[in-house]
């Protein structure tokens, strides 16, 4: 890469932000069983991670429970799922509870045992590790309860539905954007690296797969070299690590990135601009976040994936209200495909969004959605950038 003085990336000084995400309010401590069901009621407006309850009146219309995987790993969790999904079957008339592990496996296991207890009658979760989303949702299948994987198919786990988006896709954009900023920057010959998500997500799998797949071409015909194919482990500072050591090992000859999302995204890039390479190096991402789209507008990030999980969280509810209300019809008029389940060898019932790439051009759509608040977005350095690039 022309330019570069030094082959080891330095790491940002001291007060230099290597993205780490606004957190909501602080976690509340894992109950046990017995306590967690007497207390619910009472605490389920004070959580920090968002263990909350929410929905309409409930009664005999039936109950869903929602287990969310984190606040972390990526902001839509909490900022995007939870309140499209709490809107929706609040409109349906369909009681609610929707909590958030907060990345913490038992703690997980404890709400999916306290939702089971309640009675619901359908569990949604996200899962954190397929082992243990498996054990929750065999839980519910021995108690009678339908499961939905939501987002993240659980190998082995045996849910009842799958609602995603089709992730395969998703990175399958990924590899195309970054051929098009790298063609857009004039480079036809190119050292890339990928910066995987973690290996328990089997989402992060299928968009290797997708990214893999568009970029297989370019490495086939030598116009593009692999140099490196790490896991940031949906994590920023450990995707700046890996991205480090991928620089380091290459002497500085790096010219394009994958980054699986915007989080991770965000630490390589911290890392590029403490050494003046942000915006020359392309990067990828996915998940339109305030950050990621913030990135776009300035240059440093090439592109990113938009999963408006408003569309993805109402599959869900209108999935999930269908099986509470007995109408298979409406079901299965939801979940028109199949997944397979690679580790079960069985093929699971879905319904699967469509991902958007989204360049400098789109933000002002995913703000126009109202997926991202434009006074998020558009705040400080960034307002005349929104203006400049049609942001309403």
């Amino acid at each position: 890469m022309t330019g570069v003085t030094t082959p080891s990336l330095q790491a940002p000084e001291v007060g230099v932000r290597v993205n780490r995400w606004k957190r909501p309010r602080r976690v509340v401590s894992t109950l046990a069983i017995a306590a967690l069901a007497l207390t619910l009621a009472a605490c389920g407006g004070d959580d920090a991670e968002g263990d909350d309850s929410g929905g309409g009146d409930g009664g005999d219309a039936g109950k869903v429970g929602v287990i969310l995987p984190d606040a972390v790993s990526s902001p839509r969790w909490e900022a995007n799922d939870r309140p499209s999904l709490e809107a929706a079957f609040k409109d349906a008339g369909i009681e609610s509870t929707i909590e958030n592990a907060g990345g913490d496996v038992a703690k997980f296991g404890t709400i999916c045992d306290s939702m089971i207890n309640e009675g619901v009658n359908v569990l949604m979760i996200v899962n954190l590790d397929s082992e243990s989303g498996a054990a929750c949702l065999q839980k519910a299948t021995d108690a009678g309860i339908t499961s939905i994987d939501y987002d993240r198919l659980t190998l082995g786990g045996g849910a009842s539905y799958y609602v995603s988006f089709d992730n395969v896709e998703v990175g399958r954009l990924m590899g195309e954007g970054l051929t098009k900023c790298l063609d857009d920057a004039g480079k036809t010959q190119a050292n890339i690296a990928y910066i995987n998500g973690a290996p328990t997500d089997n989402n992060a799998a299928l968009f290797k797969q997708g990214y893999e797949e568009a970029l297989a071409p370019k490495i086939d015909s030598g116009d593009y070299k692999l140099v490196g194919d790490q896991t940031g482990e949906w994590d920023a500072d450990k995707a700046a690590d890996a991205f480090d050591g991928i620089y380091t090992a290459n002497d500085g000859n790096v010219d394009g990135v994958v980054s699986a999302n915007d989080t991770m995204a965000g630490g390589i890039i911290a890392r590029l601009k403490a050494n003046g390479l942000a915006g020359k190096v392309p990067v990828t991402g996915q998940d339109a976040s305030v950050e990621g789209l913030q990135r776009i507008l300035d240059g440093s990030q090439c592109m990113t994936v938009y999963k408006n999980t408003n569309v993805e969280a109402d599959l869900a509810s209108q999935l999930a209200i269908a099986l509470i209300e007995g109408d298979q019809d409406k079901a299965d008029s939801l979940a028109t495909g199949t997944v397979e389940d690679t580790e079960a060898g069985t093929d699971v019932k879905s319904a699967l969004a469509t991902p958007e790439a989204i360049y400098i051009d789109g933000v002002a759509k995913v703000i126009a959605d109202g997926f991202q608040p434009k006074e998020d977005v558009c705040s400080g350095e960034f307002a005349q950038l929104c203006t400049d690039n049609g942001v309403q």
